[in-house]
């Protein structure tokens, strides 16, 4: 596993955005189409199961570039990423939340979201 730099993952951030708006347009195609697959479920001009599979194709894909990258992909609903890191010498996660404008939020691995803190500076 490779560490980022909080410089190298706001670069990394910056560059997988298109990424992860694409993520957040098919996650919400998917969850509608998958509504209307269900038996009693209301029609969609998404389509049926041949475009929820397209969907979740997609998805499984862009969720694999996201991971490549070294970015740990924690959640899709909503989707959060951590960036593997250290701050003076501890383990830590840069952390990205859904709806952030930027890269501002760390906290430690043993900690987990919970402990999430704001980055220094």
């Amino acid at each position: 596993m490779s560490l980022f730099t909080v410089e190298e993952a706001r670069a990394e951030l910056a560059h997988l955005r298109p990424v992860l708006a694409e993520i957040v347009a098919l996650r919400a195609d998917a969850a509608e189409l998958a509504t209307a697959t269900m038996p009693g479920g209301r029609p969609t001009t998404l389509g049926g199961l041949p475009e929820l599979k397209a969907a979740q194709a997609r998805l499984d894909d862009l969720m694999t570039r996201v991971q490549q990258t070294g970015a740990e992909l924690k959640g899709l609903a909503p989707l959060l990423l951590d960036f593997p890191s250290e701050l003076d010498g501890v383990p830590v996660l840069l952390c990205w939340l859904e709806g952030d404008d930027g890269l501002h939020w760390y906290h430690r691995s043993d900690l987990g979201f919970a402990g999430r803190r704001r980055l220094p500076g």
